[in-house]
């Protein structure tokens, strides 16, 4: 099973920044990466009047669009799917990361800026560590904002037993 492990933080907390930077590591050091992103509002990655639009309008349920280099697939559902379902569609990786699903009993990694206004989330079991400019919790690893290759390290060992 693919390990999952989800980037949570309150609105503004730098998350994307900062798994832009993990992400980027763990491929440095040869790892195949999958990125899940929540959304919690509707969404279009498809433009208007191009074919694969055109195809869902006309009623298709999934459409693909697959070149040489890359595929996407927008498959209509009717409610959300959870994470493992989203994570089903995915092979050959060796991690999975997300931003998002807080809610999801997942490991977490909790983004926090001290610059913001909201308090932090709070631990939870599965609060695997913390990514902030100040020492958040105690008992829980915290890694620096700026430095993706420690947390990537304490990731190789916990998570991707290397």
């Amino acid at each position: 099973m693919i390990p999952i492990i989800s980037v949570v933080g309150r609105s503004n907390s730098g998350k994307t920044t900062y798994l832009e930077k993990l992400v980027t590591e763990c491929k440095r050091r040869g790892y195949k990466v999958a990125v899940i992103k929540h959304h919690h509002n509707d969404f279009e990655i498809d433009k208007p009047g191009k074919d694969t639009w055109r195809h869902a309008e006309a009623g298709a349920d999934v459409v693909c669009l697959a070149s040489p280099h890359k595929m996407a697939m927008i498959k209509k559902t009717d409610q959300e799917l959870s994470l493992d379902q989203v994570a089903g569609y995915i092979d050959n990786v060796d991690i999975i990361f997300t931003e998002g699903y807080k809610q999801e009993a997942k490991c977490k990694i909790e983004v926090y800026r001290q610059g913001n206004i909201n308090a932090p989330l709070g631990v939870k079991p599965e609060l695997l560590a913390v990514v902030s400019d100040i020492i958040v919790y105690e008992t829980i690893p915290h890694f620096a904002l700026d430095d993706p290759s420690a947390l990537a390290d304490f990731l190789e060992v916990r998570v991707l037993n290397k």
